[in-house]
């Protein structure tokens, strides 16, 4: 008997005759996998497994179909492009691409729409594209239109001007700088030198231009070979952010490490042990916040500059196809995304400024 005429009959004689097929077939030690999943759109109840993209890493194409995590947290990188040159960079300038404003927005929504609470904007510097103008109005529509609860960006504070602060603040609930040492000489070995720029005065015009605008200021810092030695204890308490984001420096094939890589990070990696001394001597500022490799490498959902999720669990970042081509819940199965990690981590935190109750 054909398929065709096969799918014609009723159903309870369908399911008659593949019992008999499949018993033959089983008989001749052959699989009938290739005629269930043929026949599965006219069968209630049974559905189709597509099989994974060429792009999907290995360790992740087994999760069951129907699994797929929610993006209630995303950092959008969506520029590489950067004045900096940051030595243990893990996001590096391989493309100059960038989304169109529309289509960002595009992706955006649809985020929103599968559970994404917040938004953090990422690069490469952010307002390196139009001079923050881009940045700026993904962060107001994301505020406005679709009334995420938190919006924040990660910056190297270089380029920002209180003119911006002035147009897109009320927008903004968290801005993060980067700040790896206050010894200027440190940041030059690093590659966060100015010039004759000093990167930790303008740390502190930011935090007051926060302060004025009502933004919740935040500081991430990179704990690698220059810095692990150093006390920051009085100058972040005098900084006072909301949260001090520690990491540990990491290695990621093809970004800062390898053949193909744009940084060679090797040089600035430390222990777990000199993350640990670094931690216990800042155990005392209250809003430390340490991530450890272990704690970094799969409890973020990153997405490139085309909208593609990034997966990092096997030491390099392997992409899915975008979330514009394919949908957010296609895409986030390849992921590597670890839920649980991220909850464990503290991901998800007071992280809308109207709740923080902060003296402005």
């Amino acid at each position: 008997m054909s398929l065709g005429a096969l799918c014609r009959l009723p159903l309870a004689m369908a399911r008659a005759v593949l019992a008999a097929l499949c018993g033959r077939l089983g008989a001749l030690c052959w699989s009938p996998a290739p005629l269930f999943l043929s026949l599965s759109p006219h069968l209630p109840g049974w559905r189709r497994v597509s099989a994974p993209s060429p792009a999907t890493p290995a360790n992740t194409r087994r999760e069951p179909d129907d699994w797929s995590p929610t993006p209630t947290s995303v950092n959008y990188h969506f520029t590489r492009q950067c004045n900096y040159k940051c030595g243990f960079c893990f996001h590096t300038a391989k493309t100059s691409f960038v989304l169109p404003l529309e289509e960002a927005k595009r992706g955006l929504a649809m985020l929103k729409e599968a559970g994404m609470e917040k938004i953090n904007f990422s690069g490469g510097e952010p307002f390196l594209q139009d001079r923050g103008e881009f940045v700026g109005k993904l962060v107001q529509f994301c505020k406005q239109e679709l009334k995420l609860p938190s919006v924040s960006i990660v910056s190297n504070g270089s380029l920002i001007r209180e003119r911006w602060f002035k147009k897109y603040g009320e927008y903004l609930d968290i801005l993060a700088i980067s700040c790896d040492s206050f010894d200027e000489d440190v940041n030059v070995l690093i590659g966060r030198g100015q010039g004759k720029k000093s990167h930790v005065e303008n740390l502190h015009k930011l935090r007051q231009w926060c302060r004025e605008y009502a933004v919740a200021f935040k500081i991430n810092s990179v704990i690698n070979r220059f810095n692990v030695e150093e006390d920051m204890n009085e100058q972040i308490k005098a900084l006072n952010p909301v949260r001090w984001k520690v990491f540990q420096c990491l290695l990621i094939e093809g970004e800062n490490s390898g053949e193909d890589a744009l940084r060679e990070a090797e040089k600035f990696v430390i222990s777990d042990e000199d993350f640990e001394r670094f931690l216990d001597r800042h155990k005392d500022v209250s809003c430390l916040v340490p991530e450890s490799n272990q704690k970094m490498r799969d409890s973020y959902l990153i997405l490139d500059e085309y909208m593609r999720f990034l997966n990092c669990r096997n030491g390099r970042k392997e992409p899915s196809k975008s979330i514009l081509d394919i949908g957010v819940e296609a895409a986030i199965k390849f992921s590597g995304f670890d839920e649980k990690m991220f909850l464990k981590r503290g991901g998800k935190y007071v992280w809308s400024k109207a709740d923080m109750k902060l003296d402005w």
